[in-house]
């Protein structure tokens, strides 16, 4: 996988601006993240600039964990937008499968943008196929290794899009070659919004490299920052502040040593 490290170069080289129309949850922490991974966040979600910002950006990031009305109106009016200017999009679908809405907004930018990449745990992408009933807040309530290899090329196929389904194992498909993440902790799952962290350093990514390998490369080097991380602090708060240490640290040897990525069967 030395590729990823070469990825990973070229990321922070060109230092490429992500535009986030994400969560208020998440909002510092995934801008932290993109700044230490060496990408250039912002976020912006008012309609009278989305033009103009995503015009300057290299990347867009949609995650839908808190939703409303005027928040719904600027991702379906960003995604149109990208989809004019041709450039990469990739979608959260936070809670998908929980509520209506959620699963109907997930729907519609898909309808209506261009998008490059779907990432979200098994509920939420399962929720995108009609599987209702998954999905408890922004957690997934099921995870099976097969199913979830299974489910990343259904959607990638039915969508004509790079699904990544992330869980205990990450699969990431285009819907004719699917590959498995083996890296990670648990203590991801302790932590809010690590997934969506994880979905901007793929968003940066996107801004160097196609889909499919912006997927693989991103969710590498944030589970591998994490593994690190872990190692140095086994608890929640202090886990955090070193994830953010890790992106900062990581590097192509660190990735060539650690990457458990692997093509799997159809």
């Amino acid at each position: 996988m030395e590729w990823i490290g070469k990825d990973l170069e070229k990321l922070r080289e060109k230092r490429p601006l992500v535009h986030n129309i994400t969560n208020y949850v998440v909002m510092n922490t995934t801008a932290n993240a993109l700044l230490a991974i060496g990408a250039s966040p912002v976020m912006a979600h008012a309609i009278e600039e989305l033009e103009e910002m995503i015009t300057l950006a290299d990347a867009l990031v949609i995650n839908i964990g808190t939703l409303d009305e005027h928040k719904i109106y600027s991702m379906l009016k960003a995604v149109e937008v990208a989809k004019r200017l041709k450039k990469p999009v990739i979608l959260d679908p936070v809670g998908a499968g929980a509520t209506k809405l959620r699963t109907k907004t997930s729907l519609m930018l898909l309808e209506v943008g261009d998008i490059s990449v779907v990432r979200g745990n098994f509920g939420e992408i399962a929720a995108l196929l009609g599987e209702q009933g998954k999905t408890r807040g922004v957690e997934s309530l099921m995870y099976d290794k097969e199913a979830a290899k299974d489910l990343a090329k259904d959607v990638a196929k039915e969508f004509g899009i790079v699904a990544a389904v992330t869980g205990a194992i990450d699969y990431v498909s285009d819907g004719k070659r699917t590959y498995a993440i083996e890296n990670g902790t648990s203590m991801l799952g302790k932590v809010t919004g690590t997934g969506c962290m994880a979905t901007a350093i793929i968003g940066a990514f996107l801004a160097v490299e196609e889909p499919l390998k912006a997927t693989i490369a991103g969710l590498t080097a944030f589970e591998i920052a994490a593994e690190k991380a872990f190692e140095e602090s086994p608890y929640p708060g202090s886990f955090h502040m070193k994830l953010y240490d890790w992106l900062y640290r990581i590097d192509g040897e660190l990735i060539k040593e650690k990457a458990r990525v692997k093509e799997v069967e159809p």
